[in-house]
């Protein structure tokens, strides 16, 4: 197994679709299943399937492929997903909403706790049990809570303030959807950056290929 910084980033980001992919499996009853399956249903080639799981000790066995529940197991223990790390939301408008009603969090490795938005209006409402809580509460909720990780669903100019208060309140880890640039000023946090735009623009550059071709 490769020590974990020396994993590239693409094999990372493959690890939540083969998570993804065998709960479906196994939901629909599959016991097991070969490399060559696999990478037809993927869309990924059976060499980089299995390139990718010898980065963490390959779990497959020769004639027989790879049991979907024990793989899919391996794939939560290496994404960490029973360990719930306490996690706040920074950001009550529309986005901020959406992602604390939407997402399943607890499936994910996570425990959304609280809200904070600095409009009145909000404070004392919940979001699927979540309490939202006015941003003049940050400090004493992160000092009494310990927070791991910080949602941000906040315009890019507000930001930077925040992301310098979060991080000296000992928060190093941002699920980031501000288009804040947290590593220029951060580079040793945890980010995951999210770009619904840069999605959407890149939809439409393959939109406009496909008709090309």
């Amino acid at each position: 197994m490769k020590e974990p910084n020396r994993i590239s980033a693409s094999v990372i980001g493959r690890l939540p679709r083969y998570y993804r992919f065998l709960c479906e499996l196994q939901n629909e009853g599959k016991i097991r299943i070969s490399s060559s399956e696999l990478s037809e249903k993927m869309g990924l080639t059976a060499s980089q399937i299995r390139q990718d799981f010898n980065c963490f000790g390959g779990f497959g066995q020769q004639g027989y492929g790879y049991n979907v529940e024990q793989l899919k197991n391996e794939m939560a223990h290496i994404l960490d997903l029973s360990t719930l790390k306490n996690a706040i939301l920074i950001g009550a408008g529309n986005l901020g909403r959406a992602v604390a009603s939407q997402m399943s969090f607890e499936e994910m490795g996570f425990k959304l706790t609280a809200i904070f938005d600095s409009e009145k209006r909000y404070e004392g409402l919940k979001i699927k049990g979540v309490p939202i809580f006015n941003s003049e509460a940050l400090y004493d909720y992160c000092a009494e809570n310990r927070p791991e990780m910080a949602i941000l669903c906040l315009p890019q100019e507000k930001a930077p303030a925040i992301v310098d208060e979060l991080t000296l309140l000992g928060i190093g880890s941002f699920w980031n959807f501000s288009h804040y640039d947290i590593h220029s000023k951060y580079p040793d946090a945890n980010v995951e950056n999210v770009h619904l735009s840069d999605s959407l623009m890149t939809l439409s550059y393959i939109i406009k290929n496909s008709e090309n071709r």
